[in-house]
């Protein structure tokens, strides 16, 4: 049966847009350039987490000489060069936003990436706009699996964290919205289905499965 939820918030990378992908060539092509494999285990402990502490486990597990500084900027320069050719929206979400809007369902952006990165992908397709609240890691303290930006999201939104559902794609963002008190909606991509979605309410297959728009109540 649906349940009384009264607001929506997205998580960004890899759940709205296709920046996952682009992330495994990002990484790959950093630690390429230092002689090193970007493995699957290494993306499952950064997926989810803000970006220079993303960067801190590679130099931590690798024992990079370079500092997270230096490779938070090369990174971004790498990110930039493909981003304009192969940014896309994740299957269903452009469908999935119309019915949220036809059914006046408030929502919400709760991300680890920064606000400039956000802003400019977001601006690709003009969907900023369509949202009443953006989180970036510029707004808190503490970053997924912590709780924080879901508890300051459901704020900003006007709801107790018990009447929003939150569609999230990794491990540490299923703990930072299940720990905030929100109904976790798991939806593993190809980039995350190695992850442990024990603490989601509900998984998914994509933005489109019929079992997301039932717990809204959301006509198709």
């Amino acid at each position: 049966m649906p349940h009384a939820f009264r607001a929506v918030v997205f998580d960004l990378d890899g759940l709205m847009l296709n920046t996952e992908e682009l992330y495994d060539d990002v990484g790959g092509e950093l630690l390429r350039r230092r002689g090193h494999v970007f493995t699957p285990q290494l993306k499952d402990a950064m997926m989810g987490r803000p970006g220079r502490v993303a960067l801190g486990v590679l130099v931590e597990q690798l024992g990079l000489t370079d500092g997270v500084e230096t490779l938070y900027d090369e990174s971004t320069a790498i990110f930039h060069g493909i981003l304009d050719d192969r940014l896309a929206m994740m299957p269903g979400l452009a469908e999935l936003l119309d019915a949220l809007e036809a059914a006046d369902l408030p929502k919400g952006i709760a991300t680890s990436s920064g606000r400039a990165f956000v802003e400019r992908v977001l601006g690709r397709f003009q969907l900023a706009p369509r949202f009443r609240c953006i989180l970036t890691c510029e707004d808190v303290t503490e970053g997924k699996p912590h709780p924080e930006v879901y508890l300051k999201a459901s704020q900003r939104l006007g709801f107790s964290p018990a009447e929003v559902l939150v569609l999230e794609d990794s491990h540490h963002g299923c703990c930072a919205a299940a720990a905030a008190g929100t109904f976790a909606v798991a939806v593993p991509g190809d980039h995350s289905r190695r992850h442990d979605f024990s603490r989601a309410s509900l998984v998914i297959d994509s933005l489109a499965d019929p079992r997301l728009y039932e717990v809204l109540g959301l006509r198709r």
